[in-house]
């Protein structure tokens, strides 16, 4: 069970590879919404569209962690959620100060 997890944990640099977002030069980073409050994080890995203007950006950012989640799930055999909770760990403490985090009791925080 060590082993699975030091295996996870080493894997989490892949989110910084993985998850950045690809958009035109003129549009926002991922980091910039969240400041801004168009998106925030949850407790279970995945972002939340907090404006409706970036909900196809949000359902496609989610569909990417989503894919590694599984990747490593199957790998370490343990479940998706576990996952997740993993990485929404290492998300939430690097997101921008003021970040939206939707807790797994349904508040709303700042970070």
């Amino acid at each position: 069970m060590t082993r699975r997890w030091f295996s996870l944990f080493s894997l989490l640099a892949l989110v910084a590879v993985a998850l950045p977002l690809a958009t035109p030069a003129a549009a926002q980073t991922l980091d910039e919404l969240r400041a801004a409050g168009k998106v925030g994080e949850r407790y279970d890995g995945f972002a939340v569209a907090r404006d409706p203007s970036v909900a196809d950006l949000v359902k496609d950012i989610n569909a990417k962690r989503r894919e590694i989640y599984q990747q490593q799930a199957s790998k370490q055999g343990v479940p998706q959620d576990q996952v997740g909770a993993v990485y929404a760990g290492e998300i939430i403490q690097k997101v921008p100060v003021g970040t939206w985090i939707l807790t797994p009791d349904g508040e709303w925080r700042r970070r």
